[in-house]
């Protein structure tokens, strides 16, 4: 089976979003991870609906499929980043998060999205994790309902330092419909799990799968090669679980260099993939896949 590869672009942030569609579909992708941002298909624009179109039109035309991702840092408030999220003490708060997801899901209609990922928040000093979690889960219930409605995926992503923050934790939760957004990187951070053995446990609620490199116990997207992440590993896994959605590579701190990144990023994924009995180390690989002039570790 040939594995399908996005690249999210909270990775090219400096580029509008038909340039950086174009430099993902040019490097050779199958998809695009679109972070829903103020420059990049702005939810709240009046003009939202046009703009969603546009680009649905722009990834037909290329063949390209996609996942929505809501991460963006003061999409929702300028002056708190990320804030406010589903475990916001504030109702108002939680509810405009909530809405913003919903226009997520609007949006994936429209694009065809594979599937809408979203996290759960911090909460705030002095929020009683009890209280939230049942703040949470009301809004979990509204949005996977929703999504429901609308024939999209609604997928959760447990975020290192979240209420929702490892594997176990999105295991506990009761939300029918909900799956999950499982990001390989964060596996080394919380060092709960294996990476690829996490692809084989959760096969079965797997909604969207991102990939990149991290070192274990720091939640730092890293270049692959950079990191402990054994990409071989995790490629395989996929490969033997028969996942046939995009694989989304997410470097949301190498935006200053898409243009090199973008395509070595594949390069090097294509590279892990090579037939035979002997996958190359992620030393070799990195080596192989080097651009010259791009410092490596």
């Amino acid at each position: 089976m040939t594995l399908r590869f996005a690249y999210n672009t909270n990775g090219t942030a400096n580029h509008r979003i038909e340039d950086a569609i174009r430099l993902i579909k040019d490097a050779g992708y199958d998809g695009v991870a679109l972070t829903l941002d103020i420059h990049h298909l702005d939810p709240f624009a009046e003009n939202w609906v046009i703009e969603a179109d546009r680009i649905a039109s722009i990834l037909n035309r290329l063949e390209l499929g996609s996942v929505i991702e809501t991460g963006a840092r003061f999409l929702l408030d300028p002056t708190a980043k990320h804030e406010p999220t589903l475990v916001t003490a504030d109702a108002a708060g939680r509810a405009r998060r909530v809405g913003f997801l919903k226009r997520a899901i609007e949006i994936g209609k429209i694009l065809n999205s594979e599937a809408v990922s979203f996290w759960a928040g911090v909460p705030k000093p002095g929020v009683d994790h009890d209280e939230a979690r049942v703040w949470l889960a009301e809004g979990l219930r509204e949005v996977a309902d929703f999504a429901a409605e609308k024939g999209v995926v609604a997928a959760l992503e447990p975020e290192p330092g979240m209420l929702i923050e490892t594997l176990d934790d999105f295991a506990g939760l009761d939300v029918p419909g909900l799956s999950l957004a499982l990001d390989t990187g964060h596996c080394l951070v919380t060092q709960e799990r294996d990476p690829a053995a996490a692809v084989h446990e959760f096969v079965s609620r797997l909604g969207t799968v991102a990939i990149e490199d991290m070192k274990r116990g720091e939640h730092i997207h890293l270049p692959f090669g950079e990191g402990d992440m054994d990409v071989p590993a995790v490629l395989d896994a996929l490969d033997a679980v028969n996942f046939t959605k995009l694989v989304c590579v997410e470097l949301s701190r190498d935006s200053h260099r898409a243009d090199v990144m973008v395509g070595q990023a594949l390069d090097y994924l294509r590279t892990c993939r090579r037939p035979g009995p002997g996958l190359p180390s992620p030393e070799t690989a990195l080596r192989e896949t080097a651009i010259p002039g791009l410092p490596q570790p």
